[in-house]
């Protein structure tokens, strides 16, 4: 999470645009995006020439001899700000558009119909001013920054395109552990959270990947994908991805629901937060979902679509409204029942009303499943988070309570839980109850809770207590009126 101060400086940014005449949050977004993007850069190019300073080799950036005044240190220092603006407009925008020349990339796909707006010299001044006391050399922070200008955005929470927590996406990745070997897709990407999220983990844990050339070549061009129908996401993505190393995301503008995603058996993992509200007419959805179970209900689709693109032995973490767990309609049931008698549902974890606060307060859970075609759900485990380290209102502010840490302990060692009983926090249910139970989801179906006896006093005593109580409060009553006499005698 940022820190106040942070969001201070951002939200004296967005003022300047806001004053300048740039009054929609997309727009603001977007501009804000480019400006963020174009101080990357040049920081990343900083770091590298003098790596390749320190180890004394030559050193080939993005910023050409010839360009090297389009960098963010070097415009930012122009004495006035019409000449600041020149070289903006005129200069560093064209380059970071054609910044991958003529290739397919996504990059250039989604740059290429970006537009510079911002209206007059001294606004761009003011922002460049503004956006260069922001911490941008911390991944994190810069992910943090991405969510919290997205947060701005009136209509966040409509249509269920609020934004998925950074450290819930974080968890997620390390429950199910991505391997180079691994083909991702989030088919409801938005800012590429997930995505992003998975590389970094992998830079992490398998950083010996880039020294073979097939698993580098793999993490660059092949490795990530991801859809969304808002070019404005998918532009955020794609420079979300290329700043965080990746060079070839395969990012798309796409339907994931239609006909025209003929994606099948394509991915060995996905990591998703799909759209939770929406409700389709039949005619816009691929027939081969339909198959699976008959629903215009998105989240109910999403999750045939999981089953439809992953291979067989890929894995899915995906977050889910706690509706699915136990609606009762035909295509609920139908759904649950698929992924627990065809495939192998391994774990469900219920999450607080609080974790998508501010833009919602739906209740949640992530499911996590593979995909076998042949069964092989034995026992569920279910966790009841209380808490994700932050406060479960509006502010969000950090608490020291966060059942993350245990959750990614447990999960990882799933024997231990056997002996775990119902009343604690997590628990193994086996796939005989669920189906015993309608094939019903809901943590409290099998949830107990522990009554502890509370023995009360004898009535007698009580009235007996509450008449000494009453006597002194008479008593006090007394002394008080004795001294106001005195006061005014």
């Amino acid at each position: 999470m940022i820190t106040g101060e942070i969001k201070n400086k951002v939200d004296k940014i967005w003022e300047t645009f806001w004053t300048g005449g740039i009054t929609n949050p997309l727009t603001v977004i977007e501009q804000f995006t480019y400006l963020l993007f174009i101080k990357s850069l040049d920081e990343a190019e900083t770091i590298k020439e003098k790596e390749a300073e320190i180890l004394g080799i030559p050193f080939e950036g993005i910023f050409p001899e010839d360009k090297q005044h389009l960098r963010w240190h070097r415009f930012k220092q122009l004495g006035s700000p019409e000449e600041m603006y020149r070289v903006v407009s005129d200069g560093v925008f064209p380059f970071i558009k054609n910044l991958h020349g003529k290739d397919n990339s996504a990059y250039s796909k989604y740059m290429g119909d970006a537009m510079f707006l911002i209206p007059t010299p001294n606004m761009l001044a003011k922002i460049v001013d503004g956006i260069d006391n922001l911490p941008l050399n911390d991944r994190d922070v810069q992910g943090d920054l991405y969510e919290y200008l997205l947060s701005k955005i009136a209509t966040a929470g409509t249509n269920g395109q609020f934004r998925t927590p950074r450290h819930i996406i974080q968890m997620m990745v390390e429950l199910m552990k991505p391997t180079p070997e691994d083909i991702i897709i989030d088919p409801a990407m938005g800012t590429a959270g997930f995505l992003v999220a998975a590389s970094e983990y992998l830079r992490k844990h398998h950083n010996d990947m880039f020294l073979v050339q097939g698993l580098k070549e793999h993490y660059h061009n092949t490795m990530f994908y991801g859809n969304d129908m808002d070019r404005t996401m998918l532009r955020i993505g794609a420079m979300n991805m290329m700043l965080h190393g990746v060079e070839n995301p395969n990012i798309d503008y796409r339907d994931s629901l239609s006909e025209i995603n003929k994606d099948k058996e394509k991915y060995t993992l996905v990591l998703a937060n799909p759209p939770f509200k929406g409700s389709l007419d039949y005619e816009a959805v691929s027939n081969d979902l339909l198959k699976i179970a008959k629903t215009k209900k998105t989240e109910l689709l999403f999750l045939s679509l999981f089953i439809r693109i992953l291979k067989p032995g890929g894995r899915a973490a995906v977050i889910v409204p706690d509706g699915v767990l136990f609606g009762s309609s035909k295509a609920h049931k139908t759904i649950r029942k698929e992924i627990i008698d065809n495939h192998k549902l391994e774990a469900i974890i219920s999450m607080p009303s609080g974790v998508f606060k501010p833009y919602a307060g739906v209740s949640t859970a992530i499911m996590i499943f593979t995909k076998t075609g042949a069964g092989g759900t034995d026992n569920v485990w279910f966790y009841d988070m209380k808490a994700d380290g932050f406060s479960l209102d509006d502010k969000r502010t950090p608490i020291e309570e966060n059942d993350i840490p245990d959750i990614i302990s447990r999960f990882n060692n799933l024997n231990a839980e056997k002996d775990r009983k119902r009343t604690e926090q997590s628990f193994l249910v086996p796939v005989e109850e669920l189906r015993k139970n309608d094939y019903d989801l809901s943590i409290n179906k099998y949830k107990e809770i522990e009554y502890e006896e509370v023995v009360f006093e004898e009535p007698k005593v009580i009235l007996e207590k509450i008449e000494i109580y009453e006597k002194e409060i008479l008593n006090g009553i007394t002394e008080l009126k004795d001294l106001v006499k005195d006061v005014v005698g």
